[in-house]
């Protein structure tokens, strides 16, 4: 396979990777329908349902990974051609695939802090058992967690360098500043992690809203966490300077057509995802309000029909078609005369 179709191939696979993520983004949503919302009575006392293990947890999680595998997937493949030649297309799907790795660290470093949140919303004031807790909370957070550091590993620490760096391949001291710049990224996710950990285990013990010594241990664990990072940071005053490229007429046009296609394939990708849960969500009706009824959360799961799927669900994957060829086109067309020649 030539430099121009594995770099292209590079854009492709990442991309497939937020379909993919996508679709599991939805069925997460889906699944969410089944789960009885929680009720109360006129007096304001909880009724239920009883706390269990959502599968939506693993399918969010398993959307995240997913997504992150394939950007991951896609900068290896991007850098791999970069070194069989190393041409401008290569560097965008490189850059491109450096992009969405760092989105879906940020996705995955979320959903561990919302789970930890959630945490304490979905169990306050209700006695859950403990494995509803451990395969609810702890472990979607550990996993979260392992899936953020080891993609942050993979793509940042324990990999190839691109060409530009070529000339200092055997260099011991860049090598250990890689290693070092990655550990400065992960040091803060693990104390971080850790941290959550605690204050949930605290939480799961006394069964009360945490102290403010709990907190002040938390936020301590957190400091630390991030002083070892910055330490690692601290490395990179060592670095070697990069000789500076030699400026381009036109590139600034170039760039800035290629910062409106991100923005454009930001936008479209949250309208695609926002508008995919409002469908689904639609799948719920609501009966009408009797206030002598209890609990009043009254409602009936719909089945998808031709109608709903035309005129709620399709846009949405419309809107995410739209994303995802518009992206691999924007970056593509840029490089377009290098293809060509």
């Amino acid at each position: 396979m030539d430099s121009i179709k594995r770099s292209k191939l590079a854009i492709m696979v990442p991309l497939g990777g937020l379909i993919v993520g996508w679709s599991l983004f939805m069925g997460a949503i889906y699944s969410d329908l089944f789960i009885d919302i929680a009720s109360y009575d006129n007096q304001g006392n909880y009724i239920g349902p009883e706390p269990q293990v959502q599968l939506s947890t693993y399918l969010f999680l398993l959307g995240i990974t997913a997504f992150g595998l394939a950007a991951l997937t896609g900068q290896t493949m991007a850098l791999r051609a970069r070194t069989e030649n190393d041409n401008s297309l290569a560097k965008a799907a490189h850059r491109f695939g450096n992009l969405l790795v760092i989105i879906s660290l940020v996705a995955g470093a979320v959903f561990a802090i919302g789970n930890f949140l959630g945490a304490f919303n979905n169990y306050a004031g209700r006695d859950a058992a403990m494995l509803v807790r451990i395969f609810g909370v702890y472990v979607p957070i550990l996993l979260a967690t392992a899936v953020v550091v080891t993609i942050l590993l993979k793509a940042f620490v324990f990999r190839k360098d691109a060409p530009d760096l070529a000339n200092l391949a055997q260099d011991e001291d860049r090598k250990a500043l890689q290693r070092a710049v990655g550990l400065a990224y992960a040091a803060p996710i693990i104390g971080t992690a850790i941290a959550i950990i605690f204050g949930l285990v605290v939480y799961d013990v006394t069964k009360t809203d945490l102290d403010v010594w709990i907190w002040v241990i938390i936020q301590l664990i957190i400091a630390t966490a991030i002083l070892v990072g910055t330490k690692f940071a601290s490395k990179a005053k060592s670095a070697k300077p990069i000789p500076a490229k030699p400026r381009v007429i036109g590139i600034a046009a170039v760039n800035l057509n290629l910062v409106l296609s991100i923005v454009f394939g930001a936008v479209v990708s949250v309208m695609s995802f926002s508008f995919g849960a409002q469908a689904i969500d639609s799948l719920r009706v609501w009966g009408e309000w009797d206030e002598k009824k209890v609990p009043q959360q009254s409602y009936e799961i719909v089945m998808p029909d031709l109608e709903w799927l035309a005129s709620d669900f399709l846009p949405a994957l419309a809107l995410l078609a739209l994303a995802v060829i518009g992206i691999y086109k924007s970056i593509v067309v840029r490089h377009q005369s290098e293809i060509n020649s």
